[in-house]
């Protein structure tokens, strides 16, 4: 058995505006909520159809977010443990990616090289953060969500586990 490489790209807060955050180039100016999901049925949590941006769908409506990003170097195992879980491929188009909120607040810079990657985005506490709505830093994180990238060729999004309706809509309020 080999052992696999990863990398924690980030750990920490995101601010969710608007029921979501973004990885997408430094010269980010507005991903299109709806663009950004189509063609990808049932695979609402992660949203990767405009080129270079992806989009994250969270339940928390405006406020922090816990999220972890990793860089594998081959597909990582599925942790059942998570709530929601999706696949989808994404490939940034500039060296420099970030992540950030929709309005553009940058929490972290990604060393991700511009190729083609295999995205598992994982999801819980969605219907905490949703209820919630709100979160002025007061209260604990509701939901958290964790990205993991691995270098691979593109192939159609896919739901690997769903137990919310939250995760097939982006749009469910």
């Amino acid at each position: 058995m080999s052992i696999q490489a990863v990398r924690v790209l980030f750990k920490g807060e995101v601010l969710a505006d608007y029921g979501q955050f973004v990885v997408g180039s430094d010269d980010f100016s507005e991903c299109e909520l709806f663009e950004s999901f189509a063609g990808q049925e049932g695979v609402g949590l992660c949203g990767a159809n405009t080129p270079g941006e992806l989009l994250v769908a969270t339940g928390m409506r405006h406020g922090g977010v816990g999220v972890t990003v990793e860089l594998h170097d081959s597909a990582p195992g599925v942790d059942g443990s998570w709530e929601e879980i999706v696949e989808v491929s994404y490939r940034p188009l500039a060296e420099r990616t970030q992540l950030k909120s929709f309005n553009g607040e940058v929490a972290g810079d990604l060393e991700l090289t511009e190729r083609d990657y295999r995205v598992r985005c994982s999801a819980t506490g969605m219907h905490d953060g949703f209820a919630l709505n709100n979160r002025d830093g007061g209260e604990p994180v509701a939901d958290h969500y964790l990205l993991q990238f691995w270098p691979a060729e593109p192939e159609p999004a896919r739901s690997i586990k769903r137990t919310s309706n939250l995760s097939g809509n982006p749009n469910a309020d």
